[in-house]
């Protein structure tokens, strides 16, 4: 890739590694039951979340969500280095145009998960919740950032084909693989953080999670499209004579 390409190429998979780590949080598997995973491992009953916080409420909500995120963040970002590992490993192995063949299955994959997404089609295999259950969370901060690390390792419906389409964007772009993944992370955090404060919003957006995900997959399915297609450079230029053109009225 030339190096305007190769930028835009980053920028576009950094919004996009954003936009699929809020998506993932945004979901019909994660929201509904974000005010029962806040209230296990703060040990503060949903009625209290949802109600006035003192600050000693804030100071155990933030410290948890702290410690629950780090676990979150170690098994995504761990992914995402495995995933840029092995496609260097695949670039280094292949020759010619294993660039361009890595980036079509990334492609071919991103837009097959964004129907799946969408609910246009469904897979019975990805349907089935492996995340770890505890009848009893360990105890302290500890304990929360274990139920951390189960909950990234879990492949639940919605986080699975969306956490996939990152690790497939970051073995077709390992130069920048943990980046993406890293970007994931903040997209996920975000919005779990403004979200714990703000406990009383979700129901208002579980009732237009179905909306959220549909948009969100046309979007899985456009970059699908461009990686498949290689349609970046044609991006690249079209947002070069944006900038270009922009900066000249400018000075005019």
């Amino acid at each position: 890739m030339g190096g305007i390409e190769t930028d835009t190429f980053v920028l576009v998979g950094i919004l996009m590694a954003i936009g699929a780590g809020a998506l993932s949080f945004l979901s019909p598997c994660v929201l509904p039951i974000f005010p029962a995973y806040l209230s296990y491992i703060t040990g503060i009953s949903v009625k209290e979340l949802q109600g006035n916080h003192t600050s000693k409420i804030r100071k155990q909500l933030l410290s948890h969500s702290i410690f629950f995120l780090a676990g979150v963040s170690l098994v995504f970002i761990a992914l995402g280095a495995s995933a840029s590992f092995l496609g260097q490993w695949a670039q280094e192995l292949l020759v010619g145009e294993s660039g361009l063949l890595i980036q079509r299955i990334a492609g071919v994959f991103i837009i097959f998960m964004g129907f799946f997404v969408a609910g246009w089609i469904n897979i019975p295999t990805l349907m089935k919740e492996k995340r770890m259950h505890y009848t009893k969370k360990p105890a302290g901060f500890l304990g929360t950032f274990l139920i951390g690390l189960g909950f990234a390792a879990g492949w639940t419906p919605c986080i699975g084909p969306i956490f996939g389409s990152i690790l497939l964007l970051a073995a077709s772009d390992p130069g920048q693989g943990i980046l993406y993944t890293v970007f994931y992370v903040i997209g996920f955090i975000i919005p779990f953080l403004v979200l714990t404060f703000f406990l009383g919003s979700t129901r208002w957006i579980v009732k237009y999670s179905g909306i959220i995900m549909k948009v969100g997959a046309v979007f899985m399915i456009a970059m699908g499209l461009v990686l498949f297609f290689g349609w970046m450079p044609q991006i690249s230029g079209f947002l070069l004579d944006l900038i270009e053109g922009t900066w000249m009225e400018n000075l005019g």
